[in-house]
């Protein structure tokens, strides 16, 4: 089954431009379970994350969520079933801090307690990888869905992160998205818009991942529009000086058929590599 990444703050925060969407989560868990989806969370950059904090809102949604039949949990390599976070922005906090909390004799060590997880850091540059690594993180994302933005975006570095978390024992989860237009609300920012290309970016970026063999490949996708990552089915629409991009000439759920069919094609693959 699939699962579901949902951006986390810690009950009563937000982003700068959002709502508080802690409240959101048991309403998103009933529906996922009804559509046999699984519930993992992306733990936002808030003000004064640390260690402590990091303790406290992990063991809060364990405790709040962990019993629910749509939470996810990971089976790692020695058969334990652990929870996933997501660590957006994690660079922003020294290894020092990290380590306390993710290596087994840290100072706020969360290892072999109930609330153990599996924590994968953001990789943006190259050098986050040693950092990664002696933080005590169990793996690494790239997030960003702009083929070129950042070192660890560019599908040509896979590889190479792909063997250094091999030889780390850690995971490395490449992140895939469908385009990238964000200049409704960053003007400047032209030179990272990837074309979709009728299907064929998305198609190239899950191409590039399956070539590294990972165990999770994350899609990095919103709804919110403004910086068209989204794949859900979409109709032509403007409204006033907006005009959305639409999946012309294809049917209005072309993303959704596309990411079912590579899905499958990771799946088969999956079951050859283990062989």
């Amino acid at each position: 089954s699939g699962v579901i990444v949902l951006s986390w703050y810690p009950p009563g925060m937000a982003d700068e431009n959002g709502e508080p969407t802690d409240d959101l989560v048991p309403v998103i868990l009933d529906y996922a379970h009804k559509y046999n989806l699984k519930v993992t969370f992306h733990i936002e950059p808030y003000k004064d994350r640390d260690d402590r904090s990091m303790y406290h809102n992990v063991k809060y949604i364990i405790d709040k969520y962990g019993g629910h039949p749509a939470f996810y949990r990971h089976k790692t390599s020695t058969g334990r079933f652990l929870p996933l976070f997501y660590v957006y922005d994690s660079y922003v906090t020294i290894p020092e801090i990290w380590a306390n909390l993710l290596t087994v004799s840290g100072s706020q060590s969360i290892r072999n307690t109930p609330y153990d997880a599996l924590f994968i850091a953001l990789l943006v540059e190259e050098r986050h990888k040693h950092d990664i690594h002696r933080s005590g993180f169990d793996g690494m994302y790239t997030y960003f869905a702009t083929n070129g933005f950042s070192y660890g975006s560019s599908h040509h570095n896979w590889a190479g992160l792909k063997a250094f978390c091999d030889s780390n024992n850690l995971m490395f989860i490449p992140s895939v998205g469908p385009g990238y237009i964000d200049t409704s609300i960053r003007p400047w920012n032209n030179h990272n818009t990837r074309n979709r290309v009728n299907g064929k970016y998305y198609e190239t970026a899950f191409s590039a991942a399956l070539l590294v063999r990972p165990e999770i490949i994350s899609i990095t996708s919103f709804n919110e529009w403004h910086e068209g990552t989204q794949i859900e089915k979409a109709v032509p629409k403007r409204t006033g000086q907006v005009v959305y991009l639409d999946y012309k000439p294809h049917k209005p759920n072309v993303y959704l058929e596309l990411t079912q069919k590579w899905s499958e094609k990771y799946r088969k693959e999956q079951e050859q590599w283990l062989m």
